[in-house]
């Protein structure tokens, strides 16, 4: 029989652990006719509601949920971390509590994997029911991303996503502390094969996902896998150092001509500005990537456990 880990993040989502605990059950039958054991692995992100004692009660009536309680809120991409390192299982399945990762789609995500794939991910092919500014953004940084980084990361992509224990055992071999998921899922490769679903609204409760922490979400996962804005910052460099030679040889060519070399004070402020601005812009980049250098020589622990069963 073939053991399957159910890694399932949470954070300040009491009403809806039980949920999803029961529409996993309803896979029950089908778990049984293809020899598939499960265990659920509840990462508690250091909720700061009642989402530990929903988890509690459920590992009361079944010894296959277990879980892992964080000190504080550590982020998403520490829970999957930490749910990875928990789960023993011969396939890792992640998917979100708030169930708009339908448990429905686990037999055939299953199934799939029998047909020589390493990985099954899936993608939203629609973004009914998100604010339009969000899902504009949200498709341009996948195309940018697609043209500067070298992992395979998919418009919609799902952190739902069912692996092998190869490839499962690939991603904990990357034990850098800046972590964006969906890039690390890319990078590794392996076969994988996508499965499109329309989006499912939330059944309960808020997303904790405002558009500001998207925003900087989408900028972790830039600078984790692309030196592009650093390249970029070299290039405006040096078109700038360009464009001042050409106009000190356009004010030399103009005091010899005109004998006017002080006028246009005005647009020369502006120029110092723009240039400056430029400057203060390319250092932020350069920021950005020293200060993800900084963590990680740091080696401070990912997450802290304060409860585990």
């Amino acid at each position: 029989m073939k053991l399957l880990s159910i890694i399932v993040p949470c954070y300040n989502e009491q009403e809806n652990v039980a949920d999803l605990y029961i529409e996993l059950l309803k896979n029950e039958e089908y778990f049984n006719e293809s020899d598939i054991t499960i265990e659920l692995c509840f990462i508690d992100d250091g909720s700061a509601d009642e989402t530990l004692a929903e988890i509690k009660k459920l590992k009361v009536k079944d010894e296959r949920v277990n879980f892992i309680s964080f000190s504080r809120n550590f982020g998403k991409e520490a829970a999957i971390l930490a749910g990875l390192e928990k789960a023993s299982g011969d396939l890792i399945v992640f998917m979100d509590v708030d169930l708009q990762d339908p448990p429905s789609l686990l037999p055939e995500m299953i199934a799939c994997l029998s047909e020589g794939y390493d990985s099954v991910a899936t993608r939203r092919v629609s973004r009914k029911g998100e604010p339009l500014i969000r899902s504009f953004f949200a498709r341009r940084f996948y195309k940018l991303m697609k043209k500067i980084s070298k992992a395979e990361i998919v418009d919609g992509a799902r952190d739902y996503r069912l692996m092998t224990r190869q490839m499962a055992d690939a991603i904990l071999s990357m034990p850098e502390y800046n972590r964006f998921t969906k890039g690390i899922f890319g990078w590794v490769g392996y076969r994988t094969k996508w499965l499109e679903f329309e989006n499912i609204e939330r059944r309960k409760g808020e997303t904790k996902w405002s558009f500001w922490r998207l925003f900087a979400y989408s900028l972790e996962g830039i600078t984790a896998f692309s030196t592009a804005p650093l390249m970029m910052a070299s290039i405006m460099g040096l078109l700038f150092c360009v464009i001042a030679f050409m106009f000190i040889i356009i004010i030399i060519v103009r005091a010899f001509m005109f004998g006017d070399p002080t006028s246009g004070w005005p647009s020369l402020v502006c120029i110092i500005l723009l240039v400056s601005g430029v400057q203060l812009f390319c250092i932020g980049i350069i920021g950005e990537y020293l200060a993800k250098t900084y963590m990680e020589v740091k080696k401070r622990p990912i997450y802290l456990v304060k409860e585990e069963a």
